[in-house]
Parts: C-alpha cells; structure tokens; sequence
C-alpha cells in the first residue's frame, strides 16, 4: 500500500520516486506526490531523515529532517 498524505483541504496525494543517473555517473532519487497511485515507484513509508510538509498551495512535498 503506498504511503498517502492528505492535506487541510482533504485532498489526497501518494508519495512515489523515481531514480535517475546524472551526467557524471551519479544516481540521484527523486521523491514527489502524486494524486493516483501508479504501479511504478510507489513507496509504503517516508524515506528515512525526511518529512512531509505542506506547501501555500496545499501541496506535499518533503524536507530533510534537521
């Protein structure tokens, strides 16, 4: 069951990612809501050292813990 966040307007949004390899050989993970869950890149849990936060928009985002 992928991890879901609903915001104060009672929208809801599942959280996936997706990773990529930068042009000098790096592997970079990509983190993002989205309003379906799709079969590719779902997540079940926040990714440890990191937070949901809510942006002015209502949108889900997340934040390295400090």
């Amino acid at each position: 069951m992928a991890y879901s966040y609903q915001n104060e307007e009672g929208k809801t949004y599942f959280l996936h990612s997706t990773t990529s390899t930068t042009k000098t050989g790096k592997e970079r993970t990509l983190y993002y809501f989205a309003k379906e869950v799709k079969a590719e890149g779902s997540l079940d849990a926040v990714p440890a050292g990191y937070e949901v936060s809510e942006t002015k928009t209502g949108l889900p985002v997340l934040k390295k813990k400090k």
